[in-house]
């Protein structure tokens, strides 16, 4: 009985430093923005209005907000889907064919992963250039020739998200490219040896063997997805666009943070806040739930 009073207040001593910091770094500050979310407070005064769920209200009416709303989600989608299906494309042909060469391909990917959100979109500044200095305007320009009349990317409604995401694209790739390739490297050849003897080519094992064996893998990405692009989309927009132009590329959380401290309604901003939390847990669990399948012993 002492036995198992020491290992029970033994595990209780392991667990309780992590418990604490999780309840003061995440737990309170997550209540915190429930709370102020019902109050009309400029974030600086001490003077607080308590307005119940009228922030909230105004929310579902604000269009700016909705629209910020919708370009998160597009973003998140968009990226998601070509991030994760070009990472897995990669890292199956880096694995599998043994290309020479392979550590060197695994670095130049991982490369973009590394840089400052500052610095890639400085890069894709340039290179979206409307001029004719920009690298896609200069090469349109000599393809089409005189005349030619360049593309605002990043000043055009129509296109700044497409622009915004291609920029994301290119800086997540290489992480979860490498993600896969660990993945992929453990799944023992002779499943790829008994494929081909059965006739089977090099398409037919990726979608038989290597997605279902990885599988567990790929289903917890798009979980980390939904958080980092929802915190990157903002960064992003901030450096590049800042919101532009007249709104098109704003999201949720640059619009957030445009309502906290340009507008000075912070408590509006915590409800913003608290709609953020719920998208991303929300997200989060449904992806799980559909991606949700038995587990392949092997």
């Amino acid at each position: 009985m002492n036995k198992k009073k020491a290992k029970k207040w033994f595990v209780i001593a392991c667990l309780s430093p992590a418990m604490i910091l999780f309840a003061i770094f995440m737990l309170y500050p997550t209540i915190s923005i429930f709370a102020m979310s019902t109050f009309r407070w400029g974030g600086l005064s001490s003077n607080k209005v308590f307005v119940g769920l009228h922030n909230f209200q105004t929310l579902m009416q604000d269009m700016n907000f909705i629209r910020a709303l919708q370009n998160t989600i597009f973003i998140i989608a968009i990226v998601t889907v070509i991030t994760m299906a070009i990472a897995i494309l990669f890292a199956s042909i880096l694995v599998r064919e043994k290309i020479k060469g392979q550590n060197f391909f695994r670095v130049v990917f991982y490369i973009p992963n590394i840089l400052s959100v500052v610095v890639i979109s400085s890069i894709f500044s340039a290179i979206y250039d409307p001029s004719e200095q920009g690298m896609i305007n200069s090469v349109l320009s000599m393809l089409n020739g005189e005349g030619w009349e360049t593309i605002k990317f990043l000043g055009d409604s129509k296109i700044v998200l497409y622009a915004i995401v291609g920029a994301m694209i290119w800086q997540a790739i290489g992480y979860y490219m490498v993600m896969y390739m660990a993945s992929m490297s453990t799944i023992p050849e002779h499943l790829y040896e008994a494929a081909a003897l059965e006739g089977a080519g090099k398409v037919r094992p990726f979608f038989s063997i290597t997605l279902p064996t990885i599988w567990d893998n790929i289903r917890t990405t798009p979980t980390f997805f939904v958080i980092s692009t929802i915190t990157l989309s903002f960064l992003f927009v901030n450096v590049m666009t800042n919101g532009g132009p007249n709104g098109a590329s704003e999201t949720v959380l640059s619009y957030m943070y445009s309502q906290a401290y340009s507008n000075a309604s912070f408590g509006y901003a915590m409800a913003i806040g608290t709609v953020v939390f719920i998208l991303s847990f929300g997200l989060s669990f449904a992806i799980n739930r559909v991606t949700e399948r038995d587990n392949i012993e092997i």
